[in-house]
């Protein structure tokens, strides 16, 4: 408070007193009266006061008129108006360099004259009007900002409300994923969201979950993990851009796919069914690629061979057909010697087929039975009993059993045998 005040309503003190704070009488005077800073105690603080209002009136152009700490004063009006012309362009010097502001590197200042959307300026020492008129909000582009989505911090502390999700085939499904992203554009960053965090988090969990709803529980969990991750990164930036949010999606990265816990047991055990169904195919397959082309090949020979066969009984009917042309020529020139050719021919090749031989004797009426095949195997036998053997063989040697013979009339001229051979050859 003000000398001058203290005066008028008489609560004036001294901390100088030496009886202050000692149980003094109040009315009494105090003991140093000439205002002197004693050497044994605090300072004067109406001394100080005095002091200071000498010096604010000698700056504004005060003259000290009397007594009683500057009651009695006139005022310099030209003085004053230095003073405070001093005073305002002192103000008006701290006002304007307080728009000064520096921008790291890597970062962008977003500019807004009375809350509106100005300019942006660059890394470096960068000016603005001070504040009320302007102000300004730095933000940090270069930073790659991650949005975690079904979980937090780590895959264990999962958040159920944004992991689970319908897949087309409705089934239940449990996916946590990381959202990365860097700004390009600081101005719609800060006034076209109005919390961007939670923006981006809302996009991602739309675009994850329009894209799981379009597909299969097993494409989700297994071979299209990474086709999903792509196409939610893209759905994402049309949304974002749609939204003018200045955000651009770099990567999305699938952290845990996998059905609920609960029925975790029973999807284990329908994934191992579905690999032992897998396993059989597998094997009935490759079954199927040992047997088919086996009984392509053997049906492919059967159909050459029975090609083969038809082309040469064919040939050979055709021969057969051109040789009894031939025959039939050489037999209607001569008709005799066609016969008897034609039959010595015939039992030429019957009896080079058969191992009994029939023998017309000529002195008497008998047919003599000749078994060839008991006396090739006597003279087979004869032949490896002269070879040294080494053990001799006690098997009885075959016995020649007398042929039996047959009595037949002997015919009396060539005339009747010649008849008689064509009328054989003709039931046969």
């Amino acid at each position: 408070m003000p000398v001058p005040l203290l005066k008028k309503i008489g609560l004036k003190f001294s901390l100088n007193d030496p009886r202050w704070g000692r149980g003094s009488d109040n009315n009494e005077p105090p003991q140093n009266q000439d205002n002197k800073r004693p050497s044994d105690g605090p300072p004067d603080l109406d001394q100080l006061w005095r002091d200071f209002n000498q010096r604010i009136n000698r700056l504004f152009g005060k003259r000290g008129g009397g007594g009683g700490g500057g009651d009695g004063f006139r005022p310099d009006m030209r003085g004053a108006g230095i003073g405070a012309g001093i005073v305002g362009a002192i103000i008006l010097f701290l006002w304007l360099i307080s728009g000064f502001f520096i921008v790291q590197e890597g970062q962008t200042g977003v500019v807004m004259t009375f809350g509106r959307y100005s300019h942006m300026t660059p890394a470096g020492f960068n000016w603005r009007w001070p504040s009320p008129i302007q102000s300004h909000e730095i933000v940090n582009v270069s930073t790659v900002r991650t949005v975690e989505v079904g979980y937090r911090s780590s895959v264990r502390n999962k958040v159920a409300r944004e992991s689970l999700m319908l897949t087309d085939d409705e089934n239940i499904i449990d996916i946590q994923f990381a959202v990365q992203y860097k700004l390009k554009n600081a101005s719609e960053w800060v006034f076209n969201l109005r919390d961007q965090e939670e923006t981006i988090k809302q996009v991602a969990e739309t675009a994850i979950r329009e894209i799981v709803g379009k597909s299969k529980m097993d494409f989700v969990l297994y071979e299209g993990r990474e086709k999903v991750a792509f196409e939610v990164s893209q759905l994402m930036q049309q949304i974002l851009d749609r939204y003018k949010a200045g955000v651009q999606i770099t990567n999305v990265t699938m952290q845990g796919v996998q059905p609920p816990e609960q029925v975790q047991a029973a999807f284990d055990d329908a994934v191992k069914a579905g690999q032992d169904r897998e396993r059989l195919k597998n094997e009935g397959q490759a079954y199927a690629n040992d047997v088919v082309p086996k009984a392509r090949g053997a049906a492919s020979r059967l159909a050459q061979e029975s090609e083969g066969y038809r082309a040469r009984i064919i040939a050979n009917a055709e021969g057969e057909a051109a040789r009894f042309k031939q025959v039939l020529v050489e037999y209607q020139k001569a008709p005799a010697v066609t016969r008897d050719r034609m039959y010595l021919e015939v039992m030429q090749q019957i009896f080079s087929n058969t191992t009994k031989l029939m023998v017309d004797s000529r002195s008497s009426n008998n047919l003599m039975y000749l078994p060839l095949d008991k006396l090739l195997s006597q003279s087979a036998a004869d032949a490896a009993a002269r070879s040294p053997a080494p053990a001799p063989s006690t098997a009885p040697a075959p016995t020649v059993e007398p042929a039996p013979t047959l009595e037949l009339p002997r015919a009396n001229d060539a005339r009747s045998r010649e008849s008689r051979m064509s009328r054989d050859r003709e039931t046969r």
